[in-house]
């Protein structure tokens, strides 16, 4: 099954706060070019009616896909899994394959692959998990894994933590985006180390999306106020009481983040500030 096209736009991507005043032109990864900034995953939605929803409500850059766990979920059904394939062609959104569910840099490479060949995309989210209850990646082996599938002429969008040092040798491997966590995926949390996190985002010059532990559209506009490139959320729209709410909800505080990264927020003050002043103000108004 051939994904659909990504379509490009040839402006520019504005580089840093205070760029411009005119609206955002999107995400740029590996040359290619998305309207949206927001991402979404395909499982633990209600219904496929639901899911079909909220992606034309939200009308994300991408749609991540996982051949291992829907595999599973649909128990081998045939006809369900033609029926998934069907939704994601209808959908008219491009597919970001994942290695979910992958413990070996020998099984994340050979799902990879096979994704590949199903979908007709060189794109791959990598994830390596290295410990099954929170779900962290592998640090260890995730440089490796991610050097071996651009070798192999894949565009890896790696799944990792806020580790500066691990980050900066997958970009040294390769890597032209990294997608480090907010948190615990599944959890909601929000960013559990906004320091980590906002110095990851000083010092690497990449895109960068937070993928995973977001649980609310706040948490979303947070990040992009820091400069995050964009951001990946499947459980926060998937198990809401609305989703397709939710996921409009996220899409616009995804682009209200943005928009606020790109004006330039204020400096944080110790002390209070008026915000009129009182010079020239009569006597008799300051007692």
């Amino acid at each position: 099954m051939k994904a659909p096209s990504m379509k490009t736009s040839s402006i520019p991507v504005p580089a840093g706060p205070g760029a411009s005043a005119e609206a955002d032109t999107g995400l740029s990864l590996y040359g290619e070019h998305f309207r949206s900034r927001l991402l979404l995953g395909t499982s633990r939605y209600p219904s496929p009616a639901v899911l079909e929803a909220a992606v034309m409500r939200a009308r994300p850059a991408m749609v991540t896909a996982s051949l291992r766990r829907q595999q599973t979920a649909l128990g081998g059904n045939d006809d369900a899994a033609s029926g998934f394939w069907t939704l994601l062609r209808r959908l008219d959104v491009p597919v970001l394959p994942n290695t979910a569910g992958c413990h070996s840099v020998r099984e994340a490479i050979a799902t990879a692959q096979m994704a590949r060949e199903v979908f007709e995309t060189p794109w791959i989210k990598l994830e390596l998990i290295g410990d099954d209850y929170t779900l962290q990646p592998d640090t260890l082996n995730l440089v490796e894994a991610a050097s071996l599938l651009i070798r192999d002429g894949f565009k890896v969008l790696p799944y990792c933590t806020e580790d500066l040092v691990v980050c900066q040798r997958l970009v040294d491997a390769g890597c032209e985006a990294v997608m480090p966590w907010a948190a615990p995926i599944g959890t909601g949390r929000g960013p559990a180390n906004p320091y980590a996190m906002r110095v990851l985002r000083e010092r690497l010059a990449v895109p960068m999306i937070v993928d995973a532990g977001l649980g609310l559209p706040s948490h979303a506009c947070q990040v992009m106020e820091w400069g995050y490139d964009g951001v990946l959320l499947n459980t926060a729209v998937a198990l809401a009481q609305d989703p397709v709410a939710m996921a409009s909800a996220f899409a616009d505080a995804t682009a209200a983040g943005r928009a606020a990264w790109r004006a330039g927020t204020m400096a944080a003050q110790d002390a209070a500030q008026p915000s009129t002043p009182v010079l020239g103000t009569p006597f008799w108004h300051q007692t």
